[in-house]
């Protein structure tokens, strides 16, 4: 990112499709997790108009009832309804389930030491000190955005929503530094009404509780609500969902790299998943630790290898000590390797669907154990 500049990022509705696909796998992998701890999960959902596919491979000795599954998981993010077109009771369930394979089982050959990872790949965490929650001030905006519009929808003070929306916030940059909310970009379902009763409402219940009042102009600042004018079809009826498909989303939108790896609906053996779980971590404790204002890290990971390929660490010339110490005092404080990080962050637990909607990281949530900055002491001494 220039240090002057507009960056922006965007999230989406707990009811958007794609989201909708990711709450449903992750209630899949957490009903299995919860009875089969040691179970491998790798499964994907589809849906569209009065349908929602199931697949994957799962190897494990649990029983879950997808299709019950599927409906209580659409119900919850707001489909319980004909009207909206597409609704849990009357949507059409379909599984293809598969066995993990025997090849790629192979990688993990258990939960001990010699615990393999189950494929190979990179994957990055990022941390910097914009905000509390020590996440980039555009995305932590815009799924505020996001979960300030599910309040106004499900509370009743905006009866008039849907569940499906997208939001957007463009945030000016002098310096490296944030300083100006310029953007805000809102698309809501709603039922049919005037255009100018949604932009008021939503400017009211939604944007004006969610900016911060220092960061922003009235008279400057730029609100784009349904900027077609209409938002009345939604939800898979008018946009197939497909798992995996808001990776940005779910990261740090946009402003670090991403491995190219989903999470959503994969065990913790996966590393895609727990590594980058623990690239988070880790980049959290550097900047809480002050040895930088902004860290990036990436590690790689090769199938059925136990230890990283690689470690890389970039603090954008914020960090206080050398970046080689900084990677010297990781490698002496955390262990990366998939057993490690799956014992360290205590990820064989049915912690996954509350991680399906608003982002994955910056939300200090107890089983959302890679926000913890409890490894800030030990990097400060490890030198």
């Amino acid at each position: 990112m220039n240090h002057n500049c507009l960056f922006s990022s965007e999230s989406v509705a707990r009811g958007h499709p794609d989201k909708v696909a990711d709450q449903i796998v992750d209630a899949v992998l957490d009903v299995i997790l919860a009875e089969d701890p040691q179970a491998r999960v790798a499964c994907e959902a589809l849906l569209t108009t009065g349908l929602v596919l199931v697949s994957g491979e799962i190897s494990t000795q649990a029983y879950a009832d997808i299709p019950r599954i599927v409906r209580a998981t659409i119900a919850s993010a707001g489909y319980d309804d004909p009207r909206f077109g597409f609704d849990a009771q009357s949507c059409a369930v379909l599984t293809s389930i598969d066995e993990q394979s025997r090849d790629i089982a192979m990688g993990v050959k258990g939960a001990g030491e010699d615990h393999g990872a189950g494929d190979q790949g990179i994957m990055f965490g990022y941390a910097c000190d914009e905000t509390r929650e020590l996440m980039p001030l555009p995305i932590a905006l815009a799924h505020r955005l996001m979960e300030q519009l599910e309040v106004a929808r499900t509370s009743g003070t905006l009866p008039w929503l849907r569940p499906d929306g997208k939001g957007q916030v463009s945030v000016r940059y002098e310096e490296g530094r944030p300083v100006q909310v310029t953007t805000v970009v809102l698309s809501a379902q709603h039922d049919e009404r005037p255009i100018e009763q949604v932009r008021e409402g939503l400017i009211e219940e939604v944007i004006r509780p969610v900016v911060p009042r220092e960061l922003y102009d009235p008279a400057q600042l730029t609100t784009l609500i349904n900027p077609t004018g209409r938002f009345v079809e939604g939800g898979p009826r008018a946009d197939t969902g497909l798992s995996g498909r808001k990776i940005i989303v779910d990261t740090y939108g946009g402003m670090a790299p991403h491995g190219g790896g989903s999470f959503s609906g994969k065990d913790p053996t996966k590393v895609d998943r727990s590594g980058t779980y623990a690239a988070r971590w880790v980049a959290k404790n550097v900047v809480a630790a002050g040895l930088a204002r902004r860290c990036l890290l990436q590690i790689a990971y090769a199938i059925g290898v136990r230890e990283p390929i690689s470690i890389a660490v970039e603090t954008y010339g914020t960090a206080t000590i050398p970046e080689t110490e900084i990677e010297q005092r990781i490698r002496r404080v955390f262990d990366l390797t998939p057993a490690g990080m799956i014992r360290d962050l205590d990820l064989r637990r049915p912690i996954y669907h509350a991680t399906s909607f608003y982002g994955h990281f910056g939300r200090e949530r107890e089983e959302f154990t890679w926000e913890r900055t409890d490894r800030v002491a030990s990097l400060q001494q490890a030198g």
